[in-house]
């Protein structure tokens, strides 16, 4: 009786994972890229099918996350960010931060956030209500996603194989720049799936 009752016991925490899992985003590495439309801080809607034929990049980003920190304090991404938007990528920013956070920003703050930190993504989406997110199934700041020019989901993980809040992230092997680069010379691309790391992300209820 006793060992019938830890069955029944597991078997409803597996459900439970499992229909918890169900809620989210199946965005797979070699399928096609979830389709989306959603909007920036300027009011500006971008849909994935509208970029076909460019490499799209969605970041999650939160600047409150001491590991999104590091890299906007070094200017490594902001680099990185420029020089694939310079060569026709599309770089989205995506802040997951529900309204009422301390991590949401109104359009007017965000624009100067923006500014202030030399940000030289194509736009930050306003994803407050966590619907972008939620449908990549992104969970920390930062988790990154690289998608081809077919729509096909090329990468997805950590920006880079050095997780930490301090030091030089120019030092790390990156693994966005490297999708990148493989994309745009016809290559394959050398590490496709990797673990995100940062702070975990927390979407409106």
């Amino acid at each position: 009786m006793k060992a019938k009752l830890m069955w029944v016991v597991q078997a409803c925490l597996m459900a439970a994972v499992v229909g918890s899992v169900s809620v989210w985003g199946q965005a797979k590495v070699g399928q096609s890229a979830p389709d989306f439309s959603a909007t920036d801080i300027n009011g500006r809607v971008h849909r994935l099918g509208d970029y076909r034929g460019k490499i799209v990049v969605l970041e999650a980003y939160n600047l409150d996350c001491p590991a999104c920190a590091n890299h906007y304090r070094s200017g490594s991404i902001q680099a990185l960010q420029g020089n694939s938007v310079n060569r026709g990528v599309v770089w989205l920013l995506v802040n997951s931060a529900p309204v009422g956070s301390a991590s949401y920003r109104k359009p007017e703050a965000a624009r100067k956030e923006f500014a202030d930190n030399g940000i030289r993504a194509t736009a930050w989406i306003d994803d407050h209500a966590g619907a972008l997110g939620r449908l990549y199934g992104m969970k920390t700041t930062p988790h990154l996603f690289v998608i081809d020019q077919q729509g096909l989901l090329a990468y997805q993980g950590a920006i880079d194989d050095r997780p930490g809040t301090t030091g030089d992230p120019r030092t790390a092997r990156n693994y966005v720049k490297q999708a990148v680069e493989s994309l745009l010379a016809g290559k394959a691309v050398p590490v496709a799936e990797s673990t995100p790391y940062g702070s975990p992300i927390k979407y409106a209820n």
